[in-house]
């Protein structure tokens, strides 16, 4: 009786524009026979504005992607173009005050 454990990217998506959301399948399987399928999600966005003590504002930084699999990062970077970085650098800038 062999036990295995695989884990899977089974859906890349991109949505508004600059969001990447990865489903992450974790597979079991008992002597090459599917058992259970579970799932885990994360969504990546272009970048995030860090802003902390020391800082004169708050500072943009590019999400780093390179941990990501090969799959995951083509997907961010053909999305991920100068414009839609921009774009998603004034929404954020936008809406500041709204978030707590």
């Amino acid at each position: 009786m062999a036990l295995t454990e695989t884990q899977e990217n089974d859906k890349i998506e991109v949505t508004s524009r600059w969001n990447v959301g990865v489903r992450c399948a974790t597979i079991i399987k008992k002597d090459g026979v599917e058992l259970t399928r579970t799932f885990n999600r994360k969504t990546i966005t272009p970048g995030d504005f860090k802003g902390g003590e020391g800082s004169d504002k708050d500072d943009w930084i590019e999400t780093d992607i390179s941990g990501e699999d090969a799959d995951v990062q083509a997907i961010a970077n053909a999305a991920w173009t100068t414009q839609v970085k921009a774009d998603y650098k004034a929404f954020l800038i936008a809406n500041k005050d709204a978030t707590p």
